[in-house]
């Protein structure tokens, strides 16, 4: 069993280091078309509908593909699933470059809707292969300041379309993607499965359909309580991700583009450090108890709920931003720990599968939020409602994590391991009996 003051293995931090700066790629390359509008439009003609659509079709097509995509990084190599996603996708962003029409640009979205879904959870996963104890948390809070920079940096696409022309960015991150993918053959490698039974020493032997992780996975009540709050924290952030520009636009009277960069450069800088924050003090709870990593989102939960509540309840600018702030600050913590927590929670087995399930259902919840909030508008009901729903998701949130965290005292479920428990006359029963 992995115990919460395990150190890291050998080379964990330079595999951290190679992923971190393969997050900030990733994230730049998906997110750059949207900041470079005006160019796009003017070379291929194509309507406000049509260019959010190319968004939408990544969105989708890497949602629904994240399960499979999680499976095949149980199933094979992580290393080398990785390696092939990053070829894959950098081939895919030059391509897009050479793109004449709508239709062909919506087609390279999809393609590298594809090959991204494949990322994420084989990064995430192999991140806690490496980083067993002590450092987990902390190490993929790192590996999410990465993500946060990516969607950060991207407008350098913008910039360099006004500069050059809109597919100068898409070859120029495309042969980047693909000399860095050589990089990563050379130093990317899969953890060593310490202690692990015979059958789990080498991952490319393991036999293991799709249609069996999803049952290990779906049968497993503590998993599926996860499910239920991370569909629910998707609806906060995307809520909040969504409607706080325009938010703040018709509560203070801003111009549209100071409301948006008051909205996402509060909140994104915020959760910076957020996610280090929220890390580090999760492994150092964890030293001392087995729940140090559920405890810690839970306290960034009831600060959160009471930061967008002032958000909406000010009409003072600097107020409303210091709210913001707060949120965006406390809400980190659960990117740090959502993996660690899956490790507690899921079999080792399925730790990407499971990832790649939370990934589905929170794309697919998030854009039904965003969708919902746009009605509500239609409706004329004020955007502060949204924001006053998505509190009473955070609520339900601290009660879902109170949960796993009595799964865990229990000692019913720790880093994905059968363990075994006493009962009242002092005899051991199997997890597999007592989960939930």
């Amino acid at each position: 069993m992995e115990a919460a003051t395990e150190r890291p293995l050998r080379g964990a931090w330079l595999i951290l280091g190679l992923l971190w700066a393969l997050a900030i790629l990733n994230y730049l390359d998906r997110i750059m078309i949207t900041t470079m509008r005006g160019s796009l439009v003017e070379a291929i003609p194509m309507t406000d509908a049509q260019f959010g659509l190319l968004t939408s079709a990544f969105l989708w097509v890497y949602g629904l593909l994240s399960p499979l995509a999680g499976f095949l990084a149980d199933r094979f190599s992580r290393s080398r699933i990785i390696i092939g996603s990053v070829l894959v996708w950098s081939a895919v962003t030059w391509l897009t470059a050479q793109a004449d029409t709508f239709e062909e640009l919506l087609f390279a979205r999809a393609m590298m809707g594809i090959s991204e879904a494949s990322y994420i959870p084989a990064a995430l996963a192999l991140i806690t292969d490496y980083h067993r104890g002590t450092t987990r948390s902390l190490a993929v809070g790192i590996h999410m300041t990465g993500v946060f920079i990516g969607g950060g940096v991207a407008g350098v696409g913008g910039w360099l379309a006004e500069k050059y022309t809109w597919n100068f960015a898409f070859q120029l991150f495309g042969v980047a993607g693909v000399v860095y993918a050589f990089v990563l053959f050379m130093l990317l490698r899969d953890a060593p499965q310490r202690d692990a039974p015979a059958e789990m020493q080498d991952r490319g032997s393991r036999r293991v359909t799709f249609v069996a992780a999803l049952g290990a996975l779906l049968t497993r009540p503590s998993y599926l309580i996860l499910l239920a709050y991370w569909g629910l924290l998707s609806i906060t952030g995307w809520a909040v991700a969504g409607w706080m520009p325009s938010f703040l636009t018709e509560q203070f009277h801003l111009s549209q583009g100071k409301a948006g960069l008051l909205a996402t450069g509060c909140s994104q800088a915020a959760s910076l450090v957020g996610v280090l924050v929220g890390g580090a003090w999760a492994d150092r709870w964890c030293r001392a108890d087995d729940r140090g990593r559920v405890f810690v989102p839970i306290v960034g939960l009831l600060v959160a709920a009471p930061a967008i509540l002032l958000v909406t309840n000010v009409d003072v600018l600097p107020w409303a931003l210091a709210g913001l702030v707060i949120f965006g600050l406390t809400i980190a913590f659960n990117d740090a720990n959502m993996m660690p927590i899956l490790c507690q929670v899921a079999d080792e087995r399925y730790r990407a599968t499971g990832y790649g399930i939370l990934n589905l259902f929170g794309c697919l919840i998030g854009g039904l939020s965003i969708y919902a909030g746009g009605v509500l508008r239609d409706a004329n009901v004020n955007v502060s409602v949204v924001f006053r729903f998505a509190t009473i998701g955070m609520a339900i949130c601290v009660v879902l994590l109170l949960r796993i965290a009595h799964v865990i005292k229990a000692g019913r479920v720790s880093d994905g391991r059968f363990t075994t428990i006493p009962n009242s006359a002092g005899v051991s029963v199997s997890e597999a009996a007592a989960d939930l």
